[in-house]
């Protein structure tokens, strides 16, 4: 909805465009050539498979480029992007990211993000950098937010305050380890110089930056856009203010927005209160493309030792990484990300197959895939938690898998499967559209590729089957190309080292040093003097009310009922049906609750979550099983779950939650695969059980590094309620301390941790939480527990079956027996209700 008044001289203006009954029609009547606002537009293009239409418009005076997505959905967002190209590892668009947003002309005030709030609706706000581009997105389902946010976004891009004193609060400032006390020991400060020095302890990070500085070392991928620890000190204030100057300016600008809000009120607003007061200028952020090499070049560095990895003695990474084609190239790009999937993607992919099943690592290295992030894209995969002398035996590998692709190709089942995989992303309606449309287009348009182009998938999807149609080979060929024969490729190995951290400090050390021996007495003074200012300002409290803020008036005070179609099954089994606009995609949750689960089972529900969908089920093997679930759903899922009762802390409900979705035309087809789950999952296969649980280990391990403030949260709430602590159970740092869990008959046989391993996400999982596990024989617990599990359910009659058509039509098809609880479902509207919607 949008504040009438505001725009009452625009609907008279544009009254034609208001009759229409949708976002996406009344955007079709704009023409090319068309002037609005000081915007030009270029092109109107309707993309149907999306339910959008896309309007490429540019800056008469500055040049920015713009494009607006109009789609019937309230959730309207926009964005700023920035190409940001550094040559150096000072982090200067990253501490500038911060900079910007501690006051601007406008709104003086520091962090107006975090201060709007509680004076906003938004649904999403934040900024981030990536390696070659600043984003600042917002969303808002409110026109008057979207107003009031949009004008504080663009003062904070545009006009920021800059002040020397946020540059040292967010990038980094020599102080005193006590501000108070001039006698203590001189250190580094400052939020970017700590967020890096604790990123560079993440050895999964670390890894993927050393893939991108190596095999891209011309250019700006070369240096790390966060900042490097011992180089952010090397940034200056004024290099900051010069770095904004030439890249925050609109000539180097694209702005995006999306959803059902007016084109003609965000333009009118863009030019008056930003780009009316630039001229255009020449941009010098372009990235090159990267020289070709000659030969394939190896290197090796070094990392910390992680006391968190399942086996000590196998910490190492290695993978080989190829550079693929340039991102602007939609349609190869398309192929090579689908190609990717083929070869890494799921149980039934070869590289899983050689590598993972093979047991020699512990998981897909951390860089893993097509990576279409950079200028040219990047294709990589190895493994990690490998002994070094295993190095050459996954390179054999890596090798071998490349030539025998070349000379087999792919199951055509593969194929059909990712490519319906394919079109159940482009159907489902994820919660923030907006912003994910952003992203998805952010790199190509970055590199003024055709943002739109990138959007009409099914284009795509109809040359890539004529491409396969007219040479079988096509696919086999890409690989020859790309991998075969191939020059530019890295292999590049990562092991720790253990005085790895003791040098790092010792650097640091020395690069402190070399700052502080030169400094004079009035600039030591002036130390002092700054970090004093600096705790004033921070504990200062600043006066908001410049800030823009809702009134009650401009909030809608009635929201829109989801009505709700209850019934029981077997009696007392209560299942619910939900119709909504899901473009053809229908929605599963059901939720079964543990009350009955013996206590000292409890602590394998999160295990038991991560590997059900995934061990095989009924007459299909895991392979087979991975294949239909890829074939015929978006993606099957189960997750612990500890529902609080707000109104009795003493009350709560735990259980598991089970959740899918699919295309109409495969519902049955999806509840045959939960039938089967639910009355006889596969335990049988004690090898692949035992590669789940390795992979799962290694995610923990992984995760770890990012997760600290989260394990403290639920640590802290362990000993307030009886659901914190089952909460810290299935999800707390208990289960990241490694436990011996015995997959075969001894415990000598393997160490596990909990987690959600790479292979999972791949099938459309969420995040799983992690289950403590303790030295039990999965002969002797697992199975028994399943069975008896099993048998209970038959004996209660917890049993849903589907059987008439109505809500019917959707009952029908969902021949599921098992044990559930409740159950949610979201189900298309039937064709005629979404035409006369104009969808």
């Amino acid at each position: 909805m949008f504040n009438l008044i505001y725009f009452n001289s625009y609907i008279h203006q544009r009254s034609w465009r208001w009759n229409s009954r949708s976002a996406t029609e009344r955007a079709l009547q704009y023409k090319v050539g068309e002037k609005i606002h000081g915007f030009t537009i270029n092109q109107v293009t309707a993309v149907p498979d999306l339910f959008l239409t896309a309007i490429k418009l540019s800056h008469d005076s500055t040049g920015a480029k713009y494009l607006h997505v109009a789609r019937d959905d309230p959730n309207n967002l926009f964005s700023v992007q920035l190409r940001t190209t550094p040559l150096d590892s000072t982090g200067v668009p990253h501490i500038l990211e911060h900079v910007v947003l501690c006051g601007s002309e406008k709104y003086p005030c520091r962090d107006p993000f975090f201060k709007m709030l509680n004076r906003s609706l938004s649904t999403f706000m934040n900024a981030f950098t990536a390696s070659d581009y600043t984003m600042y997105p917002f969303s808002t389902q409110n026109s008057k937010d979207f107003q009031n946010l949009l004008s504080v976004y663009l003062d904070a891009v545009f006009f920021p305050c800059l002040r020397e004193l946020d540059f040292c609060q967010e990038g980094w400032r020599l102080e005193h380890e006590n501000p108070h006390d001039p006698s203590s020991p001189l250190v580094f400060k400052g939020v970017v110089f700590n967020e890096m020095k604790g990123a560079f302890t993440d050895n999964e990070k670390l890894y993927a930056q050393h893939v991108q500085n190596k095999i891209l070392p011309d250019h700006t991928y070369s240096v790390v856009s966060g900042g490097d620890p011992m180089h952010i000190p090397e940034l200056t204030w004024e290099e900051l203010k010069h770095f904004h100057a030439t890249h925050y300016h609109p000539s180097n600008a694209r702005f995006f927005t999306y959803g059902d809000l007016p084109l003609e009120q965000h333009l009118k607003q863009i030019q008056e209160e930003a780009l009316c007061k630039f001229n255009r200028i020449e941009t010098d952020t372009a990235v090159p493309i990267q020289q070709r090499w000659s030969k394939p070049r190896e290197c090796h560095v070094t990392c910390g030792p992680d006391s968190m990895a399942p086996d000590p003695t196998k910490q190492t990474m290695f993978s080989v990484s190829f550079l693929l084609g340039d991102i602007t190239d939609s349609f190869e790009g398309f192929t090579l990300s689908l190609l990717s999937s083929l070869l890494v993607s799921g149980p039934n992919s070869p590289f899983y197959k050689a590598l993972i099943e093979f047991q020699i690592g512990t998981d897909f290295a951390p860089v893993v895939g097509y990576d279409g992030s950079t200028r040219e894209a990047c294709f990589s995969v190895g493994l990690q938690g490998i002994a070094e002398q295993d190095i050459q035996t996954v390179k054999q590998i890596i090798v071998k898998i490349i030539d025998e692709t070349i000379k087999n190709g792919f199951e055509e089942e593969r194929i059909e499967a990712l490519l319906h995989k394919i079109e159940i992303q482009q159907k489902h309606q994820s919660t923030n559209f907006g912003l994910a449309l952003a992203s998805f287009i952010s790199t190509t348009w970055n590199h003024d590729g055709d943002p739109v182009e990138v959007l009409q998938i099914n284009e795509k999807v109809t040359w890539f089957r004529k491409c396969l149609k007219e040479n079988p080979h096509f696919l086999q060929e890409k690989v020859k190309q790309y991998f075969k024969e191939n020059q530019h490729q890295l292999a590049l190995s990562m092991s720790p080292d253990e005085a790895y951290f003791a040098n790092q400090a010792k650097i640091e050390k020395e690069k402190l040093q070399q700052k502080t021996s030169s400094l004079s007495e009035e600039e030591k003074l002036n130390i002092v003097k700054k970090g004093l200012e600096l705790m004033t300002a921070q504990r200062t409290l600043e006066d908001v009310s410049c800030l823009p803020a809702l009134k009650v008036s401009d909030i809608q005070p009635m929201f829109t009922f989801t009505p709700v179609e209850m019934e029981y099954v077997a009696g007392e089994v209560p299942v619910q049906y939900c119709a909504q606009p899901t473009n053809g995609v229908v929605y599963f949750r059901a939720f079964t609750n543990l009350n009955t689960l013996p206590e000292d089972l409890k602590l394998y529900v999160p295990l038991f979550c991560n590997v059900i969908t995934r061990m095989g089920c009924g007459v299909l093997d895991y392979r087979q099983q991975a294949q239909r679930i890829e074939l015929k759903t978006g993606g099957m899922s189960a997750s612990p779950q500890v529902l609080q009762d707000n109104t009795n802390l003493d009350m709560y409900e735990q259980g598991v939650m089970f959740t899918s979705l699919c295309l109409d035309r495969n519902l049955s087809d999806m509840m045959q695969l939960w039938a089967d789950i639910f009355n006889n999952p596969r335990f049988d296969d004690e090898e692949y059980l035992r590669v789940l649980v390795t992979m799962a280990a290694q995610e923990l391990s992984n995760g770890i590094p990012d997760s600290g403030h989260l394990y403290a949260s639920v640590q802290a709430s362990k000993t307030l309620t009886p659901a914190g602590n089952l909460a810290e159970m299935f999800d707390g740092i208990s289960q990241d301390v490694p436990r011996r869990y015995t997959v075969g008959s001894g415990p000598e046989q393997g160490g596990i941790g909990q987690g959600e391993g790479r292979e999972g996400r791949e099938q459309g999982r969420g995040r799983e939480s992690r289950g403590e596990l303790k030295a039990r024989s999965k002969r002797k617990v697992l199975r028994p527990a399943l069975k008896e599990e099993r048998e209970e359910a038959r004996q209660r009659h917890w049993g849903i079956e589907f059987q008439s058509l109505g809500a019917e039509r959707l009952k029908a098809r969902s021949p599921m027996v098992g044990r559930l609880g409740r159950g949610m479902w979201s189900r298309p509207e039937p064709e005629e209700r979404r035409v006369r919607a104009g969808r």
